[in-house]
């Protein structure tokens, strides 16, 4: 047991810092492009935060597993080159015994992993898209700049105003085009201003003197309307459309789906705890060097290692959407093909990573 603690405590201790960094810089990075949109009017400042943790609860999906590994191929190269694993040896400990803390904490990384994937990740994905599309319908013209476009993220509204009076809180020569479904809304106009409905409490859009043009993309004539004043709501946007229904779709619907976008979703999901255990074991043999490498000797192996599993996984979830690969095996050959690493690192050392160091 002792020994147990020992080696759990050498990898917990590096992946809780090494993850709470990476959290903090993807936190700032996620600022930075949230304070954008808070400035030029997109976003409420209030939401910001919000949004910035919903982000970091789907990022520690991919954080989480990848950190664990590379802290296990880290801690543990520290122990070969500090010589502590030749003396455990020496002593009588065999690799499976080394390997048993690594599985231990791998398995309680998983079921956190699952928890993430299964549940907190869809349901932040659900959130995110929600708070988005109602920020974006609350769009404030008077905090645009003078002769910048403005584009909602899923590009179905842009706004342009020539000239923004923040005094009188209208602009002056205003266009809008809105996207909805086969149809397509321009509107230019004069002067614009920005009211909210009394009995619905939702943003509305007037404008002033300008014309409307409606056109369809399935080929029917469009039509132009001339209009002294006209009103439009600013409607939240179809946040979950088909690009992002399948993210925040509950893990239950997709098991119940026979879509091949759900099913795709549905075995990344579960796919993903099974990922952490693998991996954190493939990082035991991969961390073999010789004292004189260094405890960062196989790094460099570990990240290759990791970003072809991570890119191969990518691309196979989209050939089994498009219907390139049937759902079984699906996803799951990934799985099986880091199972099969896993056996040849550990029975085969000396033709794979040279165990002895030489």
């Amino acid at each position: 047991m002792i020994i147990d603690r020992y080696i759990m405590r050498e990898i917990i201790k590096p992946t809780i810092a090494v993850c709470s960094i990476l959290v903090f810089i993807f936190g700032c990075y996620m600022a930075t492009h949230f304070l954008v949109d808070a400035l030029s009017g997109q976003l409420p400042g209030t939401t910001v935060i919000i949004l910035i943790l919903l982000r970091i609860a789907i990022a520690l999906e991919v954080l989480l597993p990848t950190t664990l590994y590379l802290c296990v191929v880290v801690a543990l190269g520290r122990l070969y080159k500090d010589s502590e694993m030749t003396a455990l040896f020496a002593c009588g400990v065999s690799m499976g015994r080394i390997i048993r803390p690594v599985l231990y904490t791998a398995v309680a990384t998983a079921v956190v992993v699952a928890s993430l994937s299964l549940f907190i990740r869809p349901w932040a994905y659900h959130q995110y898209y929600r708070i988005k599309a109602n920020a974006e319908a609350n769009f404030d013209i008077t905090r645009m700049n003078d002769g910048t476009f403005y584009e909602t993220k899923n590009g179905m509204r842009v706004i342009y105003a020539e000239e923004v009076d923040r005094q009188q809180d209208e602009v002056e020569r205003v266009f809008i085009r809105t996207e909805r479904d086969d149809d397509l809304q321009v509107i230019f106009a004069k002067q614009a201003n920005q009211i909210v409905d009394p009995a619905s409490g939702k943003q509305i859009m007037v404008f002033s003197d300008g014309h409307l043009y409606e056109f369809s993309r399935t080929g029917d004539d469009g039509r132009v309307i001339q209009f002294e004043q006209s009103a439009m709501p600013l409607e939240p946007e179809a946040y979950l459309n088909q690009k992002y229904r399948v993210k925040a779709e509950p893990t239950g619907a997709l098991a119940r789906s026979e879509k091949r976008k759900d099913i795709a979703e549905f075995q990344w999901r579960l796919s993903t705890p099974l990922a952490a255990i693998l991996l954190a074991l493939i990082g035991v043999p991969l961390s073999r060097s010789s004292p004189r490498h260094g405890k960062y000797a196989k790094i460099t192996t570990a990240v290759v290692i990791f970003a072809v599993y991570y890119n191969l996984s990518a691309l196979t979830k989209k050939w089994v959407e498009r219907g390139i690969l049937d759902a079984t095996p699906g996803i799951w050959w990934i799985q099986m093909l880091l199972a099969g690493l896993l056996l040849v690192l550990l029975w085969q050392p000396s033709k794979i990573l040279r165990w002895r160091g030489k």
